[in-house]
């Protein structure tokens, strides 16, 4: 019986393997969009995802609001005047921007653009309208809407937080309503259960490394 030595593939298919194992050496940053109703958890997710030492670059929102006690220019939001996040608006400097509760809020593209580039992920904490620019700007981009259990739980963690008067409050509530019906938009959904942070930020991990995994994964581009 004769042994007869394997035969070489075609030289086009074997450079196409020589690619494709190539391409399984480099990084796969994605745009991660958390979003969802005020208080429904989603700087506690993401911090809560910085402890546990998950690799990603949060994308700080600028805003002009004033920041709340223990607010951190830099840190939770980068505090400017209008003058200075129009002007940024002008030059296209922004990702996304809107006008939510009387203030303006945007996502500078900077750093999401320098972030990309060295291969990390990217995580990014915006409301419901500015998570559909976004995802109309970028089709890649992963987005996940975060809600609370009930309305009676998103209501009281509301309350806990004691940052705004009955009427505010009420307006939030309407707000979260009118929210829910636009989940349909978003890739994912997530309930952040109350005393349950930790199964959330399990599933929010999970769902990213799940992305990666992806046969039709593509480049992000801002």
């Amino acid at each position: 019986m004769s042994h007869l030595p394997p035969t070489a593939p075609p030289a086009g298919i074997a450079a196409q393997a020589e690619q494709w194992y190539a391409a399984l050496q480099q990084p796969r940053p994605l745009l991660v969009v958390i979003s969802g109703p005020s208080g429904v958890g989603k700087d506690v997710t993401i911090q809560r995802m910085k402890e546990r030492g998950y690799p990603f670059h949060f994308v700080v929102t600028a805003t002009t609001r004033p920041p709340r006690p223990g607010e951190q220019d830099g840190v939770h939001y980068h505090f400017m005047t209008e003058a200075q996040f129009l002007d940024l608006q002008a030059r296209g400097e922004l990702l996304e921007h809107a006008m939510v509760y009387g203030q303006y809020k945007g996502i500078p593209k900077a750093g999401v653009r320098t972030a990309l580039a060295s291969g990390q992920d990217v995580v990014m904490r915006i409301d419901v309208q500015g998570a559909a620019t976004v995802r109309s700007l970028v089709p890649q981009a992963v987005t996940i809407f975060l809600t609370a259990e009930s309305e009676e739980a998103l209501i009281e963690r509301l309350r806990r937080r004691r940052t705004d008067d009955q009427t505010q409050l009420q307006r939030r509530i309407e707000t979260a309503r009118a929210e829910l019906l636009r989940a349909t938009e978003f890739k994912y959904r997530v309930v952040n259960r109350e005393c349950a942070l930790d199964d959330t930020v399990d599933q929010v991990i999970a769902i990213m490394i799940a992305e990666k995994a992806r046969i039709d994964w593509q480049p992000v581009t801002v």
